[in-house]
């Protein structure tokens, strides 16, 4: 009897371990938000692309383009602030595959204007 409540401890003992493992892999590999520039791939970034306009974003000073969402979907891209005049910041959720950026959540961020009064003493 003893052998047997041994080896059902030592199974639930087992259980719960690998359970916290998975727990915790699954937490590292939850994609997180970030913060990044985005802009054209090829007005801004002077990315190779297929012809046209598209959605890059850069992390960690490399350029990738969008998978996910478009360049069209967040304003007009020629436009002053657009993506192929500025380069914005965008609050995103995704992961890096191969040389492309597969995003689960895009949201452009407000453009900043320059303060006018900036370096100047009153």
């Amino acid at each position: 009897m003893k052998k047997i409540i041994s080896i059902l401890v030592l199974f639930i003992c087992i259980s719960v371990n690998a359970q916290d493992s998975s727990v915790s892999e699954q937490a590292k590999q939850k994609p997180k938000t970030q913060i990044v520039e985005a802009s054209c791939g090829q007005c801004q970034f002077g990315m190779k692309g297929k012809g046209g306009c598209d959605l890059a974003v850069r992390i960690d000073g490399k350029a990738y383009f969008v998978d996910g969402t478009d360049i069209n979907k967040h304003g007009d891209a020629h436009a002053e602030d657009g993506f192929c005049s500025a380069i914005r910041k965008a609050e995103v959720v995704g992961e890096i595959k191969g040389d492309r950026f597969i995003a689960s959540s895009f949201k452009l961020l407000p453009a900043t204007t320059p303060d006018p009064h900036a370096g100047h003493k009153h």
